[in-house]
């Protein structure tokens, strides 16, 4: 067997310097840090929102164009209904009143046609 010498070197610090030379932290057992999460600006919320508007189910609990009007209206504390689409609503039941009310009359007016006709036919058998 053959003998083969090392030279070894033994490098040592002063406790002092110790730390500023040795970096000493336990680096591999940290958590990393969290990932930043970059918001979307205004612009850039809409841009996403018009890119994907066809692919938003019309209506749904949450994730729908359903809930995003339901959440902007109670945003915007208003009601659901505009004050000219309460004022057509209006318009529309009175109109439909009115038309009932017209269509009563007309029946009231035809019976009351009926029964003078028949009093009419009654005098003629009677007098003839």
């Amino acid at each position: 067997m053959s003998s083969k010498n090392f030279d070894i070197q033994k490098t040592s610090y002063a406790k002092s310097t110790y730390t500023q030379v040795i970096d000493n932290s336990f680096t591999q057992l940290v958590p990393p840090p969290p990932e930043v999460v970059v918001e979307p600006t205004v612009d850039e919320f809409f841009v996403l929102y018009n890119n994907l508007f066809f692919d938003i189910p019309k209506t749904g609990e949450v994730n729908s164009h359903e809930f995003l009007v339901q959440k902007s209206t109670e945003y915007l504390d208003k009601d659901p209904l505009s004050e000219e689409f309460k004022a057509l609503l209006e318009e529309v039941n009175t109109l439909r009143q009115q038309l009932l009310d017209a269509n009563r009359e007309i029946i009231e007016l035809k019976n009351q046609q009926a029964s003078e006709n028949i009093d009419v036919d009654e005098i003629k058998t009677v007098l003839s």
